[in-house]
């Protein structure tokens, strides 16, 4: 050997035994380990193969409980004679922004399930380059940007699609009124209600199918907005056009807003309940209690409303103590002409009115 050959012999494996030594030694060991141990397809570079990473849709949409794909496939150019076996990680980043978190790693027919996902993810696999994410028991926090990422070698490429949940966004705000609740405050609200923070594209589409609502509030990205369909003069004035009202970001703890709240679609029932005579707060709560079932929160009032067309004109005690009830064909002494929830507020807890109750499905 020249000299010259191996002195650049030896700085390449100086090199490597550094990397070598500073590998990480959880997840990216399991993702990387049959390379180092000199098992893996080191030969793609010299053997002048490209790896290619692809997605079939950059969204998919999807439904509280319901299933999804997340495709991805990869290929090589120029095309193999025989199927190579390549390392595949699936990972998410939420809708609000944040770290990544790790879904899925598999390398040949070893893989590993992350934490929430473990029992609802699987890849698919139905042909050799099919690298696509089969998630079933869809959450709400489930929304995210995915991204799957093919490894062969030192050959790295991936691809993104967005896994966005249909439902529908509410207004939320605090008991003693309106623009009291901080970035976290809000977050906690929602989770109460069954429901999580939406995102500015939750209330995009809302405000598509006609929400209109004058108070701001906060958004899962810590910005504060709210969607006008009917501009007038409180809510940015008669000048400006129909559209999302925006704020921008807030101090998350000294700030203080309403919410927008999303929930999706759910597997059990909401139903209006009034056995004998209506009923104050406490009474109501047993009265669903008896009846096997559990007073709704406001995300599921909304869901069911929105999803199996709930109508009823009668208020009713929900979970946080208001009283509300839902309309899916507006008429004469129920509320305004158009569809939707009514809110009498947050009322004194010995009123009497009849109960919202949610029954879990077998």
């Amino acid at each position: 050997m020249f000299p010259s050959q191996l002195l650049v012999f030896c700085c390449f494996q100086l090199v490597l035994s550094k990397w070598s030594m500073a590998a990480p030694t959880t997840t990216n060991l399991f993702f990387y380990q049959q390379y180092l141990n000199g098992k893996g397809n080191k030969d793609s570079y010299y053997n002048n193969m490209n790896l290619h990473v692809d997605s079939t849709f950059s969204s998919v949409f999807a439904l509280r409980g319901g299933n999804a794909t997340l495709p991805c496939r990869f290929w090589y150019k120029p095309e193999l004679g025989s199927p190579r076996e390549v390392r595949i990680k699936w990972s998410r980043f939420p809708v609000a922004g944040g770290p990544q978190t790790d879904v899925l790693v598999a390398v040949g027919s070893r893989n590993r399930i992350f934490r929430e996902f473990r029992g609802r993810v699987r890849l698919r696999q139905d042909f050799a380059e099919d690298a696509s994410l089969d998630m079933t028991q869809l959450g709400l926090n489930d929304s995210g940007r995915y991204v799957c990422e093919v490894v062969d070698g030192l050959e790295d490429k991936r691809t993104t699609v967005d896994l966005e949940l249909r439902g529908v966004v509410f207004p939320y705000q605090h008991p003693l009124g309106r623009y009291y609740l901080s970035f976290m405050e809000a977050q906690q609200v929602c989770e109460k209600q069954d429901a999580t923070l939406a995102t500015f594209t939750q209330l995009f589409h809302s405000w598509e199918d006609g929400l209109n609502w004058c108070n701001a509030g906060w958004l899962a990205d810590g910005t504060v907005q709210y969607p006008i369909t009917q501009p007038r003069a409180p809510c940015g004035g008669y000048e400006l056009a129909p559209g999302i009202r925006n704020y921008g970001r807030r101090q998350l703890t000294n700030h203080r807003y309403d919410a927008f709240c999303f929930s999706s679609f759910m597997k059990g029932q909401v139903y209006y309940f009034q056995p004998f005579h209506k009923m104050n707060l406490t009474e109501a709560r047993q009265a669903c209690e008896t009846d096997k079932a559990q007073i709704a929160k406001v995300g599921q009032l909304y869901a069911a409303w929105k999803y199996t067309g709930l109508d009823e004109c009668n208020g009713g005690w929900l979970d946080d103590g208001s009283v509300r009830y839902p309309i899916t064909r507006p008429r004469k002494n129920c509320g305004p002409s158009e569809p939707g929830v009514r809110n009498f507020g947050f009322l004194p807890p010995q009123d009497k009115w009849g109960v919202y109750c949610y029954k879990e499905k077998s």
